[in-house]
């Protein structure tokens, strides 16, 4: 049964505004339809193109090697994506990947890899359940704003694990929002 948000139109809304904990779980109305109550609390194009140029100044500033940086909201959809001059063909993908992953899981990269390591059967069943968008490595980092609501998530490639998420980081910061690496605990 696929969940359709009755306020934003789109499959998995609902499902993900309820994960974030913004929606008030108005399941089942009409069937099959699940109608998100929560207001479209999401991320902007201006901050997600705010956290994709910090990003990428970020990388360029510390000589990383050529970024690609994807923005995506609470229900997974690309907001804002960039690949730098130099940066593989893949790396969009992975990028989206990254960012994918922590939002359909709800846990932080750190989190899956260790659920990856402790039972590596789960992880690539769901690896492969989500086509292949969920990446056990740093870089994938939750956005939320000050009052702690989800607003989406980035993803960021191209260098060392550590390195995209610093970027990530740095991004997030920039658009004046919060990161959620895993890190911080």
């Amino acid at each position: 049964m696929h969940t359709i948000c009755g306020v934003h139109g789109r499959l998995g809304c609902a499902r993900a505004a309820w994960f974030a904990g913004v929606c008030t779980g108005a399941w089942g109305v009409h069937g099959r339809r699940a109608v998100c109550q929560a207001p479209a609390m999401t991320i902007s194009l201006d901050q997600a193109q705010t956290v994709v140029a910090a990003a990428l100044a970020h990388g360029t500033e510390q000589g990383f090697n050529p970024l690609t940086v994807a923005v995506l909201d609470p229900g997974g959809a690309v907001v804002a994506l960039a690949r730098q001059d130099g940066s593989g063909n893949l790396r969009p993908d992975l990028a989206v990947a990254k960012a994918y992953g922590v939002l359909a899981l709800g846990m932080t990269n750190r989190a899956i890899a260790a659920r990856a390591a402790d039972s590596p059967e789960f992880f690539t069943s769901v690896a492969t359940l989500a086509g292949g968008k969920i990446l056990s490595v740093p870089g994938g980092v939750f956005v939320r704003d000050a009052a702690g609501t989800l607003l989406g998530a980035v993803g960021v490639t191209g260098d060392a694990s550590l390195n995209d998420e610093a970027a990530a980081v740095a991004g997030i910061e920039a658009a004046g929002l919060v990161p959620v690496t895993g890190a911080e605990s």
